[in-house]
């Protein structure tokens, strides 16, 4: 049974940092993962994707110079270091994976979800 859990959320001022997990269970990921966020109220959005080698990534507008996605296949672990957080990044985390490899950033291309994670960022 495939499973991805994501960890690290939590609250934080507005300029602070967080580094969100999702480790992998079940069977190991060399295909693209990527994280998504749905803050409250609305729909889900893609904030940033990798390639399972790692070597090509997507991030939203909203989140480049500030977000870096990151994965160690040896650990079947993709990671998201999200610096200077600002309110609007507020919402729950979701990383996913898919049976494929490339660069993806429609929900419908990942086969496995994680349960999310609450990132929450005062002013």
């Amino acid at each position: 049974q495939v499973q991805l859990v994501e960890s690290g959320g939590g609250l934080v001022q507005a300029g602070g940092s967080l580094r969100l997990s999702c480790a992998a269970s079940g069977r190991t990921f060399n295909s693209a993962m990527g994280w998504f966020r749905q803050a409250p109220g609305k729909e889900r959005d893609v904030v940033s994707t990798i390639t399972g080698d790692g070597s090509n990534t997507y991030y939203a507008d909203s989140v480049k110079g500030r977000f870096t996605i990151s994965r160690d296949n040896a650990k079947n672990t993709m990671y998201l270091q999200m610096n200077n957080l600002k309110p609007e990044d507020t919402g729950v985390y979701y990383c996913a994976a898919s049976s494929a490899n490339g660069l993806f950033t429609a929900e419908r291309l990942y086969d496995y979800w994680g349960q999310g994670t609450q990132v929450t960022v005062s002013s």
